[in-house]
């Protein structure tokens, strides 16, 4: 039986999906982008603040789905722009520690609100 995920600390769905679904013991996640949950608006900054910001928006879905990062065990990474990898990485590793969950990176022509970085998420739990 699956278990919808949803919590008012991440941004709501912009269009006809959960933000997270449990199954079991794992949870998948929906691509996160960078807004704003109170607001519904795009994070302003640059691409540091963006996934700052998306990485906030994993942690609240994370934690209303009774887990944390921690617990991610694959992530993927959406970016416009590949030449923003690196700083991408370093917040990453504000946000997570060794051991890292699996992860592909993958640049892409366009996200919507035409935002810099998404990412979507799946985590097991005990």
């Amino acid at each position: 039986m699956s278990q919808i995920i949803q919590t008012d600390k991440a941004p709501a769905a912009i269009g006809p999906y959960s933000q997270a679904v449990r199954s079991g013991n794992t949870v998948y996640f929906s691509g996160q982008i960078p807004l704003v949950p109170a607001t519904g608006e795009v994070v302003e900054g640059d691409i540091t603040a963006q996934a700052r910001q998306v990485f906030d928006n994993l942690r609240a879905v994370a934690e209303a789905a009774g887990g944390s990062l921690d617990r991610i065990v694959r992530l993927g990474l959406y970016l416009t722009d590949l030449s923003q990898f690196a700083a991408v990485n370093a917040v990453m590793q504000e946000y997570f520690s060794a051991p890292f969950p699996a992860r592909s990176t993958i640049e892409v022509s366009g996200l919507p609100k035409g935002v810099g970085f998404e990412a979507d998420a799946i985590m097991v739990l005990d």
